[in-house]
């Protein structure tokens, strides 16, 4: 059996460059200033973060694949998908917890891992294809938190939002996605989110401030996006990386401190940008979640909470829903 590649652009080709120039312009100018996550992740940033699964501290990674090795074939059973969709796929390491469970009853026909980095699909669409004799990979380059847009394909489909990355979004953001998601899904389809949980403060904070200073490091990476790709001249040394605890809205911020007074230009927009010190620079925001508010925030986008599962140190939980049924 042969397998089949291929790659569709969904996006114009000066996509990023106007997106980046927005957000910056946006963010930088705000009072307090911010900066959404999204722009971490150059080729420097994407090696980072993967350094950053494989640290003590960071959890997440090593949580979620324990759920998905422990319950995948009941995702597989509860599903029946002859189409797996991956949102923000990247290397697609964990999905293959999941081919490999959707393949063994031998309904599964596509993988169609949607991402911004065209490398990152490339790279595993072309590993997955050799892996996977007879699955056809369709690989879509796409900003799914600007536009979604599902290729046709056949259902049942399963569409995976992984590692937590949903808690990445605001509220109002998030509610916006899952109820765009909705409006893709047929009435067999499913949805398998991966979230965070909330747990002891100690242990999140530690997750996002590691002991290396691995996450400090990723952090002040998006400095240098900014200055490499806008003409900006951040110091990366003037700032510091913090980790903090809302507790109020229950999410993790990533901020940078300004270390001294100073004022940062960002030639491609001329921009001058002043900061006290002492000022922090919101970077990402990673909400944790409980169960009770995924079934509540699935429920608002017209989506019913059907399995629930966690590992065994409840850390981080893993659902499947369904579109709601009408009467």
């Amino acid at each position: 059996m042969t397998s089949a590649f291929d790659l569709t652009r969904q996006l114009p080709a000066d996509h990023f460059e106007a997106a980046l120039r927005h957000d910056v312009r946006l963010g930088l100018t705000a009072d307090p200033k911010w900066l959404p996550p999204k722009w971490f992740y150059d080729a420097r940033g994407s090696e980072l973060f993967e350094e950053i699964t494989r640290l003590p501290e960071y959890y997440p990674t090593r949580a979620e694949r324990a759920i998905l090795t422990a319950r995948a074939a009941e995702i597989a059973e509860a599903t029946g998908a002859r189409t797996l969709i991956e949102l923000g796929s990247g290397s697609s390491e964990k999905t293959r917890l999941l081919l490999d469970a959707l393949r063994d009853p031998g309904t599964l026909e596509a993988y169609i891992p949607v991402d911004v980095s065209d490398s990152a699909l490339l790279d595993a669409g072309q590993a997955l294809t050799g892996e996977y004799p007879g699955l056809t990979v369709h690989a879509v380059v796409s900003d799914f938190t600007a536009t979604l847009e599902l290729p046709p394909t056949r259902g049942p489909r399963l569409v995976a939002f992984l590692g937590g990355t949903v808690g990445n979004l605001l509220p109002a953001e998030r509610a916006a996605f899952l109820a765009a998601l909705r409006t893709q899904l047929g009435p067999d389809d499913a949805l398998l989110l991966g979230t965070d949980l909330v747990k002891d403060t100690a242990v999140l904070v530690a997750a996002y401030d590691d002991a290396a200073g691995v996450t400090a490091e990723f952090d002040k990476n998006v400095l240098l996006v900014l200055n490499r790709e806008l003409g900006a001249d951040f110091d990366p040394a003037a700032f510091t990386h913090v980790a903090r605890w809302n507790a109020e809205s229950e999410w993790i911020e990533m901020r940078l401190r300004s270390r001294r007074e100073q004022t940062v230009k960002v030639r491609a927009l001329d921009l001058a940008v002043p900061f006290a010190e002492g000022e922090e620079l919101r970077t990402e925001v990673s909400a944790k979640f409980r169960r009770r508010g995924v079934a509540a925030e699935l429920a608002a986008a017209g989506l019913t909470l059907s399995h629930w599962w966690t590992d065994p140190e409840e850390r981080f939980g893993l659902s499947l829903a369904v579109p709601r049924r009408t009467v």
